[in-house]
Formats: C-alpha cells, sequence, structure tokens
C-alpha cells in the first residue's frame, strides 16, 4: 500500500511495525499490533494527550499499556474460562491496514479484523471488525463490528483510552453526577454518584451512562472533552499507588500522570449483533482550555 507522505513506519522492535504520523495538525502513532493508537498529540499542545507507559511491551500476544486498546469481544475477564485473555483477543493481534488517506486537516486510517482459525480457537464466531482513525485537532476512534454469520452474537467491549493529566489529585470528571455505577475495588458493589468525580484511592466504576464528559485538568491548563456514541457504559479508571506496583509494565508512580475514560459496553449493557447485522462503537476525544 501507498501510504501518504505524512505516515511513515519504524519498528521499535522487531517484526513490531508502528505507523508514524507526522501532520501540521497533529503528530500520532498507531501499531499494526491491535490496531493500537498509541500516542496523539495536536498541534499546538505542550503536552501528549494519550498516555503512554515508558515500561509497555511491545510483544506479539501481549497489550500494549497506554494509548487506546480495543477490548473486544469481551471486556475485563473473560466469563467462563479465565485463561483466556483478559479484555478478549482484539489487542494482541495484528490488524491488516485497509487504507489511509491524508486531508489538509486530519489523516485517517482504517483497519481490518476478521476471524479465523486463531480467534475461533478463543471464540466460536465469525466476525469481521473494522477500526477507523481519524487523527487531527480532535482523535476520533470507531470500532464497527459485523456478523457475517448465521447465528447472533453478544460482545462486549471497550475503547481504553489512557488520557494524559498533569497531577490526579487536581482532575475533575465532570458529566457523571447522578448515575448509577458498578464500583468494583474491592467487593462489587452498585452504587450512585452525587457528585463530579474526584482522585484521592484507586477508582475503578463502570457507570450506566450515553453521555459525554469533561476531564477538568489544572495543572496542564486544558480541559479534555471525551465524547461517544453507541455506548451504554462508560468506564472511569485510575489504579492508584498498590495497584501500580503490581502492574510490570507501568512505573510505581505513573498513576499520578493518567486516567483511564472509556466508551465501552460492559456487563449488562453488553451489545447483541443479529446475523447480517452490525454495531458501531465510537469516542472522540476534543481539547478545551480552562477557563
Amino acid at each position: 500500500m501507498n501510504l501518504p507522505a505524512c505516515i511513515t513506519m519504524e519498528e521499535p522492535a522487531p517484526g513490531y511495525p508502528v505507523y508514524v504520523i507526522n501532520h501540521p495538525a497533529a503528530t500520532a502513532r498507531v501499531a499494526r499490533h491491535g490496531a493500537h493508537v498509541m500516542d496523539w498529540q495536536p498541534a499546538g499542545q505542550a503536552q501528549p494527550v494519550l498516555y503512554m507507559s515508558p515500561d509497555a511491551l511491545l510483544e506479539h500476544g501481549k497489550p500494549i499499556r497506554g494509548g487506546i486498546p480495543v477490548c473486544w469481544p469481551w471486556f475485563g475477564g473473560h466469563p467462563a474460562d479465565a485463561a483466556k485473555p483478559m479484555h478478549g483477543f482484539a489487542r494482541i493481534l495484528p490488524w491488516e491496514l485497509v487504507r489511509a488517506d491524508a486531508r489538509e486537516d486530519q489523516v485517517s486510517m482504517l483497519f481490518k479484523l476478521e476471524s479465523n482459525a486463531e480467534t475461533k480457537s478463543l471464540w466460536p464466531h465469525d466476525f469481521r471488525c473494522h477500526l477507523g482513525i481519524s487523527i487531527g485537532a480532535a482523535l476520533e476512534v470507531s470500532l464497527m463490528t459485523e456478523n457475517p454469520g448465521s447465528e447472533p452474537f453478544a460482545v462486549s467491549e471497550a475503547l481504553h483510552t489512557y488520557l494524559t493529566v498533569g497531577d490526579i489529585t487536581q482532575v475533575t470528571v465532570k458529566g457523571l453526577a447522578g448515575t448509577k455505577y458498578l464500583d468494583t475495588v474491592g467487593e462489587h458493589t452498585l452504587r450512585e454518584d452525587e457528585g463530579d468525580v474526584l482522585f484521592d484511592r484507586e477508582v475503578d466504576r463502570q457507570y450506566e451512562s450515553t453521555a459525554g464528559v469533561t476531564i477538568v485538568d489544572r495543572a496542564l491548563n486544558r480541559n479534555l472533552v471525551v465524547n461517544k456514541l453507541g455506548s451504554n457504559t462508560t468506564v472511569v479508571w485510575n489504579p492508584w499507588i498498590e495497584k501500580s506496583k503490581r502492574l510490570a509494565d507501568l512505573p510505581d508512580e505513573a498513576y499520578h500522570h493518567f486516567l483511564c475514560v472509556e466508551a465501552a459496553n460492559a456487563g449488562d449493557a453488553a451489545v447483541t449483533v443479529m446475523p447480517g447485522g452490525r454495531h458501531v462503537l465510537q469516542t472522540r476525544i476534543s481539547l478545551t482550555p480552562v477557563p
């Protein structure tokens, strides 16, 4: 495939291709492994918007810690077999780049993953997934699931977005007040948030929400606006101190500088895709200054 001049390819590890985007509107990196958006930094921003762990593993069959992992066709652990990959297999398999285009204001890429013998050893269904990425002043990622088979199937999923922040203790997540959520820290408990989300401990919540949120980052003087489509769950996560220490591919102090806000369909919000049908999950990230 002929790539636009603003897209080059590098191999940060042998046999591990990564597309590098240098465009007037933004810079980014996208790994073929998992169709994984690793970095995105719009023009005029002094700091990256996506967080990438400096200790991330770039190995076949291993997930990348940071950026936007694609969790599919299940979110979290497999419901019946704990030996199967956490968060599904889409993030640990190579995807095919179908198309790459550059315009004056953005770069667009389209990746494809289809069922094969390897995926059927983990999940028995025929499927076709496309991941569309639009890179510019905003970042848009769309995951389309198609069912070419003769039986319906259910998927839980997430675009597991890691966002860079200056200081997690100065971050506020707005837009989820009054929303029920499953608190998965310790014993799983259904709660209702009465106000904005603040961080002074581990947070791992699955909100019942179709709305977008705004992350107010006072330390970096910017708001990250995360909107979504096709999503009935918003996951908010920060591992805090002890869990950061347990994650080998994350520095112990990294929790200060990121949080995850994920467009998802988790738990009871799993999506059934009928034969011949399709479902689209989308997240869109943009920035505004803090007033």
